[in-house]
This record gives structure tokens, sequence and C-alpha cells, in this order.
């Protein structure tokens, strides 16, 4: 059976496929414009790689996407515009570097910039919720995994893994690349080159390992240190403060070295909980929650083909080219031409792709 998607005042039906911070964006600036697309996403929550998890005593701990600054105008445009608020990442006090196991951690200072990095009021996943929230509910549709795109005479044929087909005029995939080109069948088959290159584009996040862990007291700042470190030496390759924005929930957060990938969850937190013991003092064995999230799951599909460097192919040529007949287009992160990977991509590249497709609709 075929779904007819609703038609809008434009008389063209858009399905944007991913609900993460590109996606959202998208359908919001496309609904800011007087035009309606639904949103197909293939896992039971949106966020994408927004990902906040809420500990015990109610911290929001970031297993994804934290941080932003200056540099990123549109992101911070697109935060007062949903009345959500920023605070500075707090890195006062002393800070560690572990350069071999065998010799004491070296301590730094990192003076109060100029420039500093933000946090989202409330954790990152407040600007997902707040996208959300203008955007209709049957218009997002959850546990959607899309499998094949197929053009047709006057429009595109999409199917899913449940079954379900769709018709649509546009199609917009703020998937990573790599996910688009390894999990969804094209008919006809994108140019050769193209699928070649999508290979290829580095998939942000993709591989990394992000922990959080939640405290009732900040401790650390008791004894003067800034919760800061970077090792070459434990599991642990970085790690900030993740006290809230109040000052009223504590925890860290940070990244672990990637080759633990294979380890349980128990045993990264035990090699945890053991670094920062002997660094940090018994004061670590009161965390009242431990989490971490290896970025190579369902949520993060993408094929083996090696990234040579960071970043590439992010802003590729092919990623601004339409096909399928012009009615399929790339949006996302990995698809922005400026601060590809980040946040501020995905917002740069969801307002390209709307202006896009706002000239289309008007015609």
């Amino acid at each position: 059976m075929i779904t007819h998607l609703y038609r809008m005042k434009t008389d063209k039906r858009i399905v944007i496929i991913g609900a993460g911070l590109s996606g959202l964006t998208l359908a919001y600036a496309l609904k800011k414009k007087g035009i309606n697309a639904s949103i197909l996403e293939a896992t039971d929550r949106p966020g994408g790689r927004i990902h906040t998890h809420t500990g015990i005593a109610g911290t929001p701990l970031e297993l994804g996407a934290t941080w932003f600054s200056d540099q990123h105008p549109k992101l911070i445009s697109l935060l007062k515009e949903l009345n959500l608020q920023k605070f500075p990442q707090f890195s006062e006090g002393i800070s560690l570097f572990q350069t071999k196991s065998f010799e004491p951690p070296q301590q730094f200072f990192v003076p109060a910039g100029e420039a500093p990095s933000y946090r989202i009021a409330g954790g990152t996943q407040q600007i997902i919720k707040a996208l959300q929230a203008q955007i209709p509910a049957d218009r997002l549709l959850l546990n959607t995994m899309v499998t094949s795109i197929k053009e047709m005479p006057e429009n595109l044929l999409i199917t899913t893994a449940n079954g379900t087909t769709l018709e649509a005029d546009i199609v917009v995939s703020c998937m990573p690349p790599k996910t688009a080109v390894s999990s969804v069948s094209f008919s006809p088959a994108l140019p050769e080159n193209v699928r070649l290159i999508l290979h290829h584009v580095q998939t942000w996040m993709a591989g990394a390992i992000k922990f959080v862990m939640e405290f009732e007291s900040p401790f650390w700042r008791d004894k003067g240190f800034s919760g800061m470190l970077f090792s070459h030496s434990g599991i642990i390759s970085e790690m900030y403060d993740h006290t809230n924005a109040e000052e009223s929930k504590f925890g860290f957060t940070g990244f672990l070295n990637g080759a633990t990938a294979g380890y349980s969850q128990e045993e990264r937190k035990m090699y945890v909980v053991k670094q920062l013991k002997e660094l940090l003092g018994d004061d670590i064995l009161r965390m009242t929650a431990y989490h971490d999230k290896v970025w190579v799951d369902e949520e993060l599909l993408y094929s083996n083909s090696p990234d040579l460097r960071p970043h590439q192919y992010n802003g590729h040529q092919v990623l601004h080219d339409a096909y399928l007949n012009n009615r399929f287009y790339f949006c996302g992160t990995e698809t922005a031409t400026l601060h590809p990977g980040y946040m501020e991509g995905a917002v740069l590249a969801a307002t390209a792709v709307a202006e896009k497709l706002n000239a289309i609709t008007c015609k």
C-alpha cells in the first residue's frame, strides 16, 4: 500500500530522512516559509548525534554533541530564536595532562579566554526538543528506516524497512553521506563517481566513545581542580567538568580511547574509575551514574571505507548537487562548506537547503 503524504499549499511533498539537528532545523526553516515537510527517523528518538542522558540526580549528561563557540553564529542565532540559553564551559583551576603512565601528571592552568566554549543550558537536547515542538507531531515518524528510493515518472517512491512505501516530490537526506550510500538502495543508482566520494566522506563522531559521570557534589572543584584532563596513557583521552548552568548538578564528560570500543561498558567503567582514582582520589567512588556510548551502532551506520583525514570530503561539491532528476538532495553537517562536523555545520547546511527548496516550491 502506498501512503500519500498530504499536500502542502505549494503542492510539493517534501520528505526529510533523519531527525537530527540538520533534519529538524530544515523542517523548521521550511515551516517558517510556509512549507510543511515530513521527517522519517530510523531510530526511536530524534536528535541523531545529539544525545543527552539524564543522570540519577537529574544532571543533563552529554553522550553526543556538546560544545560550540562565538565562531558559530548561525547556531547561536537559532538558540536565541528558540529562547534557549548558552553558558561557558567551566575551566578554572588545575588541569591535568598525562604524558606517560609512569610519570606524574603535568599540571597547567587555562586562563579565562575571550572566546570560551559554550554549552546549552539544560543540555544539548533542549535544541532538539525546541525544534520538535515547532513541527506537527504527525510529521515526525520514528522507527521508520528508509531502505530504498526509486525514481518514478512524476515523483520518488520511498520504501521503509517495515514495508511501507511513500510518495514524495522531493527527498532530502540528512543522514551522514556514508550512511545514506551504505544503507539506502537508489534506483537508478547514483553515478559511480558520486558513490565513490560518498563512501569516503568522514562521518563526524563515527568511532568516538563518549563517556559521562554524575556526582552529588563537585569535589574536584573543592580541591582546586578544573575537571579538565588530557591523557596519552589512560583510557580517558579527554575529560571536562560537566556541571550544569545553575551549578546544582555535577559531573564529567569526555572521550575514551577508541581502541576500547570492543570492551564491555563495565570494563570501560572499571578503567575510567581506576584512572581517575589515581588522579583525584577516593571521592571518584562516590559517583551516582556512569554511562558511555560507542558511536558505531544502529544510530550511526557507516561503511568500512577508511577515512584518511579529519573532515575528509566534507562540503564536497557532489553533496551540493541534486540527483534523481533534481528530486533528491543531501543535507547534514558533513555537507557544510563551513564548520562541517559541528552543530554550526548542521544549521548552515539546513539553511542552505531550505533556500534551495523554497526557490523550487515558489516556481
